[in-house]
């Protein structure tokens, strides 16, 4: 029973907690770390300036800085300011587990997922991967299936966390945001203050393990330092996290863990002076595949308010 549980425990957190974004130099301090300071990729442009959508339904491989890069899209091209959804999905986990979600949300909008290199049938990384890195990706996929559109980012866990650090420094183009039980900014430190260096059996594994996934042991290679919260302006953004206490259950450290979590939610809401936090009470980490509706609802509610953000 006690060998079941450690094995359950360790992946449960690996997938939940233990999902980062790699970001600047190790060394940087939280309140000093800026992701993007120096990269240049606000104005990254892979066409030469020439935003121009590519109005594809279905699966295709697109080119983005030299890497294939698995992309779905499906609904009809947006128009006038209507944006477009781009769904970022969590550690381990390809676009076809966004799949049911991106067809509901398509019947109403232009919405589009992508895997990220390392994950599904995206090429994999040569190297340990910054947040620079994940974020030239990003712009990639976004001026290859938004164009000048406005873009709405909804994002699941190591998802959220990416598309949270990447909506600060791209005010331009995204006009919303969506953070479904997003990776909190500083969850290395928070893990190894719930669970302390003296910790024994599945705990100290635990640490272990996710500590490693922080260093870039993970399948996109993405190296995990904390950051601070980064205003995106006055955006609509709806951050919702899991209702059901499920890293608790982890011996003498679960309570301090999901605290932290619960804490971690509520630090995003300074995003931006418009957003809101929602409880998914029926929810473990998968919001939108325990509660779908609460998901639909909370990325169709910012979707509509976008275009009131558009230039």
């Amino acid at each position: 029973m006690k060998r079941t549980f450690k094995a359950a425990a360790v992946i449960t957190l690996c997938t939940a907690v233990g999902m980062g974004i790699a970001a600047g130099p190790a060394a940087a301090a939280p309140q000093t770390w800026d992701p993007l300071a120096g990269t240049g990729l606000s104005n990254f442009d892979p066409f030469g300036g020439k935003r121009k959508a590519d109005p594809f339904v279905g699966t295709k491989k697109i080119k983005v800085a030299g890497k294939s890069v698995n992309v779905s899209c499906s609904g009809r091209p947006a128009t006038g300011r209507k944006p477009v959804i781009v769904l970022l999905a969590g550690m381990g986990d390809g676009l076809d587990k966004l799949a049911s979600l991106q067809k509901t949300l398509s019947k109403k909008n232009r919405v589009c997922s992508y895997d990220r290199l390392g994950e599904g049938k995206s090429d994999k990384p040569t190297r340990k991967q910054t947040f620079a890195d994940t974020g030239r990706i990003l712009t990639g996929v976004l001026d290859r299936v938004a164009g000048r559109q406005p873009v709405v980012l909804a994002g699941h866990s190591l998802g959220g966390l990416i598309a949270a650090r990447y909506a600060p420094e791209h005010r331009d183009r995204v006009k919303g945001l969506v953070l479904l039980d997003a990776t909190p900014s500083t969850m290395q430190r928070d893990v190894k203050t719930a669970i302390p260096k003296s910790a024994t059996g599945p705990a100290a594994e635990l640490r272990a393990q996710n500590l490693a996934v922080f260093q870039g042991q993970n399948p996109e290679m993405l190296v995990v330092p904390d950051g601070r919260v980064r205003s995106a302006g006055r955006i609509p953004v709806e951050v919702i996290r899991h209702g059901k206490p499920y890293l608790a259950a982890i011996p003498t450290y679960g309570p301090k863990l999901e605290k932290a979590w619960a804490a971690g939610q509520r630090k995003w809401l300074a995003l931006s002076r418009n957003s809101r936090l929602t409880v998914a009470k029926k929810s473990e980490h998968y919001i939108y595949v325990d509660q779908p509706e609460l998901a639909v609802k909370a990325i169709q509610t910012v979707a509509a308010k976008a275009p009131r953000y558009a230039r």
